[in-house]
Formats: structure tokens, sequence, C-alpha cells
């Protein structure tokens, strides 16, 4: 069987969690960022930077405890200060490391599971159960039409240096893609009361559809910073969980601050 057939049946159960949602999907979600914590942190090494992982677990695990139905930017701006506090402390006590080890470590806290909480955050709002959608279908028709459209239009390259095979024409196509499929999706769940104009529907789409390619993007640039070609094998046919969920930990962000504060729900 095809590596990317198995590795699509290995993120099936995301369906299952992403319609229970709850404590459901919040637990799973924690285990995405732990995941993708570790591979993050596992691939700076290949550098020479040494990461304070224990302290990002442990981070994670309480930004998580923490976070109720909304976002307390309080906690969130607490434990980020107490965190910088800390690791800005270990290369004082431990020469063997520096502040460049303490950057990496917090900036990886926020990258990845800050990121990805935002999925529990948005099906946590009012109507989330449908509004999450918007966040897997943005990112995943962006990076679906892109693909095509690159493959057989593509000519010029968009960002050689950091992904030689993404090309310009690849990349209008995936905002076309991400911005149709978004404003498709609300006319369909507004059908079923979700009283959220239908153009805002369409331009969440089309700022995933840019956002969602920076995140590709800034996943490519780290991959090629450490000179690796994936973050793990995890799953088979796709790498590891920050391979599979670059464009949406992007999207995650633009969904729930629109959501919070264009559309005020």
């Amino acid at each position: 069987m095809n590596n990317r057939y198995v590795g699509a049946l290995f993120l099936s159960p995301l369906i299952v969690f992403l319609f229970l949602g709850g404590i459901y999907l919040k637990l799973f979600v924690i285990l995405l960022s732990l995941l993708g914590l570790y591979e993050y942190y596992k691939v700076v090494k290949l550098r020479g930077i040494n990461p304070f992982s224990s302290i990002g677990y442990i981070a994670c695990i309480l930004y998580y405890m923490l976070i109720g139905s909304n976002i307390n930017y309080q906690v969130l701006v607490f434990l980020i200060v107490a965190m910088t506090f800390i690791v800005l402390c270990v290369p004082v006590l431990d020469p063997r490391y520096n502040f460049i080890d303490a950057a990496v470590t917090l900036l990886g806290f926020i990258y990845v599971p800050v990121f990805f909480s935002f999925i529990v955050l948005v099906n946590a709002k009012k109507s989330g159960n449908y509004l999450i959608w918007l966040v897997f279908i943005a990112s995943w028709l962006c990076d679906t039409t892109a693909y095509y459209v690159g493959r057989y239009l593509g000519k010029n390259k968009l960002c050689p240096k950091v992904s030689p095979k993404k090309t310009i024409e690849g990349s209008i196509g995936g905002l076309i893609g991400s911005t149709l499929a978004c404003g498709i999706y609300g006319i369909i769940v507004n059908k079923y009361g979700i009283n959220i104009p239908i153009y805002n529907y369409f331009v969440v789409g089309a700022l995933c559809g840019v956002f969602c390619q920076f995140g590709d993007l800034v996943a490519s640039s780290i991959k090629r910073f450490v000179d690796v070609k994936d973050y793990s094998n995890l799953i088979p046919g796709h790498g590891g969980i920050l391979d599979r969920f670059d464009s949406i930990l992007f999207a995650a962000v633009i969904v729930f601050y629109y959501l919070s504060f264009i559309a005020g729900i």
C-alpha cells in the first residue's frame, strides 16, 4: 500500500476528535503539541542548538491546563514572561548553554503548543463545531490546489532559496482554492443557522490562503536551516507532525483572531 495512504489512515483519528470536540479534542491536541515540540527540539539540535526541552514540555502542559473555553491573555503573558525569566537564568547556572538555546526554547513553545491551541479555542467558540472546519478546509484545499496548479502550470519560482519546488502560479492556485472552499462551506453551514455574513468565510479563506503558505514556508525554512527533509518519519508518506500540520498551525491562528476581533464571535 502506498505510504501516503497509510499516512492518511494514521491521521484519520483527527476527524473523529474534530467531531467529538470538547475535552477529547483538547487531549488530542495536547498530544499533537507535545509530539510537535519534540520534533522541533530534536531537529534544532542538529545545528548545535541545545534547547531546554523539559522546560518546554512542562510549559506546554501548564498552558493547556490553564486555558479554558477562551484564551486568557493575562495567563499567556504571565507564562511567557515566567518561561523567559527561567530560560535566561539557565546559561548563567550552566555555561554549556547560551541565550540562543534559551530563545529557541521559547520560540518552540509559542510556535507549537500555543499555535496548536487555537484549534481548541476555535472549537470552543459559539458554533465552534462548525467553524473549526474552516481551519482544515482552508489548509487542505490551499495545499491541494497549490500542488496541482503548480505541478501543471507552474513556471515561476516563488521562494527558491526556501522551497525550490513552489511556484507563483501554485501559490495563486492555493489562494483561490482556499478562498472558494471556505466561501462554499460558509454558504452551506449558514443554512444550519450559523448567523455569520457569508463574505466573512471568503475573507477568512483568502487570509488563510496567504498565511497557510507562510506556515508551509516557515517549516521549510527551519528544515533547510537544519538540513533535514522531514521533521520525523512518524506519519508514513507525510513526515512528522510539523510536516503535516505546518499550514494548519497558521490557519488556526488566522481563523481564531478573525472570528474574535473581526466577526466578533
